[in-house]
């Protein structure tokens, strides 16, 4: 966890608006460092000049027989957005699931009124394979649904 300093600047600001984790908005920094870098998450960073600007992790998105499809959760620092930082975890996310020998991936709650994911996942040919009507309660808009996206790999 050398990257943990970092990694906490991008998950506490995400975490405490609430609008696109399923996270709790008033986690420690020591408990959302321990669940983003779980001993089931391969965990990654970009950086630049010494900042990390984004993190993802990769892990199997179940186990035994659904071991074969990837699951990942992605956060970009609020400061570092629109530079293509998501962009560039979502390619090299594909590249090293399929590398682990995963079938495919799949993301489990995306955040209906998260627009800028909603498309990003869409350019990368996830699809939405179900809807779950009012899954998410979102801290300004209420209860909101969240979709279920899956690509093949």
């Amino acid at each position: 966890m050398n990257d943990a300093d970092g990694v906490w600047n991008i998950l506490e600001p995400t975490t405490r608006a609430g609008e696109t984790y399923t996270l709790a908005r008033d986690l420690t920094r020591e408990q959302a460092l321990a669940y983003w870098y779980s001993s089931s998450h391969e965990v990654f960073v970009i950086e630049e000049d010494g900042q990390i600007l984004g993190s993802y992790y990769l892990r199997a998105n179940q186990q035994g027989g659904g071991s074969h499809i990837a699951n990942c959760g992605y956060m970009t620092a609020p400061w570092a957005t629109g530079r293509g930082i998501a962009s560039a975890m979502c390619a090299h996310s594909l590249d090293r699931a399929r590398e682990r020998g995963f079938r495919g991936m799949q993301f489990n709650i995306v955040i209906s009124t998260n627009e800028r994911a909603l498309h990003l996942w869409q350019k990368f040919r996830f699809e939405i394979v179900g809807r779950l009507p009012e899954a998410f309660h979102h801290p300004t808009q209420g209860y909101v649904d969240a979709f279920v996206m899956y690509r093949k790999l």
